[in-house]
């Protein structure tokens, strides 16, 4: 039994530890056009709402240190008309430290684990905005950064490939 007690403690000082740590987050551009009320409306209006979302990440001067800017694109529309109602746009920034994530590992941890961690305060923003621009508060549903991620990916891949076939 104490052999086994000590090959686990072996491997489990090989594997490097993941810390992560939030160490600021603010917001580094914000911009709230109400069209609606510009451009006075009658009666009812039933919105479209479209979110996009792009992701960036970067090093830091300081070592361990990366900065990771989440951009929501938001443009409500009137379902019966059209007419756009309002637009919504935020960059949010979280600067996190983080040790002990393998290099090839580095890349999809920064645009998944770290905007997952600073997601409920970009929906707390965009809600209060809208709330406090006249409409009634839009409440992100969760983005699923996993997938964002991939199509990502792919979307790269595809615009490798077309640039390969145009060189041919």
């Amino acid at each position: 039994m104490a052999e086994q007690d000590n090959g686990a403690a072996k491997t489990d000082q090989q594997a490097p530890q993941v810390k992560m740590n939030v160490l600021t987050q603010f917001v580094r551009d914000l911009s709230f056009e109400n069209i609606l009320s510009q451009r006075g409306t009658g009666g009812d209006v039933q919105p479209d709402v479209q979110v996009k979302v792009n992701l960036d990440a970067k090093k830091r001067s300081t070592e361990h240190q990366y900065e990771v800017v989440t951009k929501l694109a938001v443009a409500s529309k009137n379902k019966e008309s059209d007419e756009p109602l309002f637009l919504l746009e935020l960059e949010y920034v979280g600067v996190f430290h983080v040790e002990g994530v393998a290099q090839e590992q580095l890349h999809p941890f920064l645009l998944i684990e770290c905007p997952r961690m600073v997601f409920p305060f970009v929906r707390r923003i965009v809600s209060d905005v809208t709330r406090d621009g006249g409409f009634p508060p839009l409440n992100l549903e969760n983005i699923d950064y996993v997938q964002l991620y991939r199509n990502e990916i792919a979307r790269r891949q595809a615009e490798s490939e077309q640039s390969d076939k145009l060189d041919a």
